[in-house]
């Protein structure tokens, strides 16, 4: 049995649906379809998710947003007419959408999710519905129904264990399961989603609780590549990444897979085989524990931008018992969670994302930095881009770091950090946002190959 997932960009217009359904044709093992809300037909459209989460402030704030739901009634209306299917289904979506916009919630951000869980709870419907028009044997499941029961975490949801059992029942259904991404439902009742891009995250759920064979994830790449290909052109293509690869690279800004998403897979060794609704003959990218050959140090260079540090200092901090809890405690409670944290025996960095600091809290945190921990410095540094370096092979290769470096180095670019995981799977080095492309292409062409013009 597999487990397949197509994304937004798979499901925004009528033709990407009958690519999906000859996908699901072709191979008979595929028996849960997982889907994501309509993405973006173009570069100038909208993807429906963010529709439906500017629908939800507005509505909230006490805001007309009879333009916004016209929108997301029109992208649902385009894809029944481009599939002939009967407008029946948009009428249902509309009396739906009605009743959870006027219906009560306990707060604001339920209610965004019950907003936002919409889009794909409207695919699956419309999906399993083209199924049937084509003769195929389908069926829609809501989440509730099949047991998807998650952690009362409006927009970071987590699964609950005991979900696993409810939910293995599905392998025994007979045709096609068509599933909706992104939420499941509280203990309490309510409907919770996982963060951005959780669709990934339903579909390993679902592989790990049928025990599949395979968890296809098909997007609108031919494979996860060695680089952004928008920061290198053509960059080499990867075969196979081993698990701990592919979320450290995730983790680093690769979008192709959530970053979370292989944490049931791996629980149950299953592999994940990334490819393209757009050229489904392509080999993709297979995600497994362990890669059979070795392809040299470095498989992938991820970078993201928009992070800063908290680079505090003081004399003796190594010896002081508690300091870093205390230094935590203090982001804690403005509510900050932080990504990286090297340190030194008199400093110590913390590195977070930037959109947690308002000015007012930066002040404040520096004052009480000062205060309580009695620092002799303290620094909030701005505009910061982390590059991820990864590759199993890492462990076994002398001089990675050298290289890496070296490499920076000529680039004429200046290395404000650098953290290397005890895993030594990846390395993290820290530059300013301006030299972030610079570098991901100096580190490109030192492990791969010339930067093509």
């Amino acid at each position: 049995m597999k487990v397949v997932k197509f994304g937004g960009s798979s499901l925004a217009a009528g033709e990407q649906i009958k690519k999906v359904f000859q996908i699901v044709c072709e191979d008979p093992t595929r028996k849960i379809v997982v889907v994501s809300a309509p993405g973006k037909r173009s570069n100038e459209d909208r993807k429906v998710t963010d529709l439906l989460i500017q629908c939800a402030e507005k509505h909230f704030g006490g805001e007309n947003c009879a333009e916004i739901i016209e929108a997301i009634f029109c992208r649902y209306e385009t894809i029944c007419i481009e599939l002939e299917l009967p407008m029946s289904i948009v009428e249902s979506i509309k009396e739906d959408f009605a009743e959870r916009l006027m219906g009560g919630y306990k707060d604001k951000f339920s209610f965004y999710d019950r907003m936002k869980a919409c889009g794909e709870d409207y695919m699956a419907q419309l999906v399993a519905c083209f199924f049937q028009a084509q003769g195929l044997q389908a069926a829609y499941i809501n989440p509730k129904e099949a047991g998807l029961i998650v952690s009362r975490e409006p927009g970071n949801a987590q699964v609950l264990p005991v979900s696993y059992e409810k939910l293995s029942n599905l392998k025994e259904k007979s045709g096609i399961t068509v599933f909706p991404g992104f939420f499941g439902y509280s203990e309490e009742g309510e409907i919770m989603t996982f963060s951005r891009s959780g669709s990934d995250v339903t579909g390993a759920i679902l592989a790990k609780a049928v025990q599949a064979d395979v968890y296809e994830n098909f997007t609108d790449v031919n494979a996860v590549y060695s680089v952004n290909p928008a920061i290198v052109l053509n960059p080499k293509e990867v075969r196979e990444l081993t698990y701990r690869e592919m979320r450290e690279l995730s983790y680093g800004g690769f979008t192709v897979l959530h970053d979370e998403a292989l944490i049931p897979a791996f629980s149950e060794r299953i592999p994940v085989h990334i490819r393209n609704t757009n050229n489904s003959s392509a080999p993709g990218t297979k995600i497994v524990s362990r890669r059979e050959e070795e392809i040299g140090p470095v498989v992938g260079i991820a970078s993201d931008h928009g992070f800063c540090s908290i680079y505090v200092s003081k004399y003796l901090m190594n010896r002081e018992i508690g300091f870093g809890r205390k230094l935590l405690t203090i982001l804690e409670e403005f509510g900050l969670s932080y990504e990286h944290s090297p340190s030194g025996i008199d400093d110590i960095s913390i590195i977070l994302r930037e959109d947690q600091l308002t000015p007012s809290a930066e002040s404040k945190i520096i004052e009480r930095i000062k205060m309580e921990l009695k620092a002799d410095e303290v620094v909030i540094q701005h505009h910061l881009s982390l590059i991820m370096v990864v590759g199993e092979g890492m462990r076994h290769n002398v001089g990675t770091m050298s290289r890496a470096s070296k490499a920076l180095a000529e680039a004429r670019v200046n290395i404000e950090m650098i953290n290397q995981g005890s895993s030594e799977v990846s390395m993290m080095f820290g530059v300013k946002e301006i030299d972030e492309k610079r570098a991901v292409e100096a580190l490109y062409r030192e492990f791969f190959a010339p930067v093509p013009v």
